[in-house]
């Protein structure tokens, strides 16, 4: 059944751990109606859908165009909306940058498939429900998650970088072809403490010592971006770094 008016309906992807369950459980908390999504089986992630208040679970593989559409076509059959989508849904890669041959031409087709076609597939489908949405009064609301590594010369690869930059590009194209029906923003983080980034002690020493908040990023503070980016109705094509300063040394 389609959520109450007054309720937005929000899709965050990848968000069955990490920063995608911070944001799913701040979003619902602020009064959304969560559309939770992951690639595993909806009984695998029964406990966590229950921990950050998601309304549904759809599971979808976004490296596949096909299950990528399907997600956006089934999240509407069933709901009937669509107000706010989060594409936090993304993979990384760690290689030495000055290993060039390690990062091979399938590294560099899996993380533009899955850091940026599979957002812009989401936004393509998802579109003219959002702009329905704006029909309520309130623009339709994008945001993606890229990194700092898109914004400095760092990161854990090349690839992963450059397909977070391509985003970050496509972001502010997005923003001023669909405005002002639909906002689009992005969130860059630094280093946040998640299963992620388990075994950067490097980096977890640098943002330790050099960053002037002097600690890395938790999940909870990039969810506080995300969730002012959706509240306010004005930002739109802004890419907000949020690396506790690191980018200052």
């Amino acid at each position: 059944m389609p959520p109450p008016p007054e309720r937005r309906l929000a899709l965050v992807t990848g968000s069955t751990s990490g920063i995608g369950a911070a944001i799913a459980r701040r979003l619902a908390r602020d009064g959304c109606t969560v559309v939770a999504h992951g690639r595993r089986p909806r009984a695998a992630v029964d406990s966590v859908l229950a921990d950050i208040g998601a309304a549904d679970y759809m599971a979808a593989d976004l490296s596949d165009d096909g299950e990528a559409r399907g997600l956006i076509a089934g999240l509407l059959q069933r709901h009937g909306r669509l107000d706010v989508l989060v594409n936090n849904a993304g993979e990384t890669v760690r290689i030495p940058h000055a290993d060039l041959k390690a990062a091979t031409p399938a590294i560099w087709r899996r993380m533009m498939e899955v850091n940026v076609i599979a957002p812009w597939v989401l936004v393509a489908e998802a579109e003219a429900a959002l702009r329905r949405s704006a029909e309520s009064g309130r623009p339709g609301c994008i945001v993606n998650i890229g990194t700092h590594a898109a914004v400095r010369p760092k990161g854990g690869s090349i690839p992963y970088a450059a397909s977070k930059a391509a985003l970050h590009h496509a972001t502010k194209l997005l923003a001023l072809t669909l405005g002002p029906d639909i906002r689009v923003n992005a969130v860059a983080p630094g280093l946040v403490d998640t299963p992620m980034s388990t075994g950067w002690d490097a980096a977890y020493a640098l943002w330790n010592t050099k960053s002037p908040m002097r600690r890395v990023a938790q999940p909870d503070d990039i969810a506080d971006l995300v969730a002012a980016l959706v509240a306010n109705d004005y930002l739109t094509g802004e890419i907000i770094l949020a690396d506790g300063g690191l980018n200052l040394t």
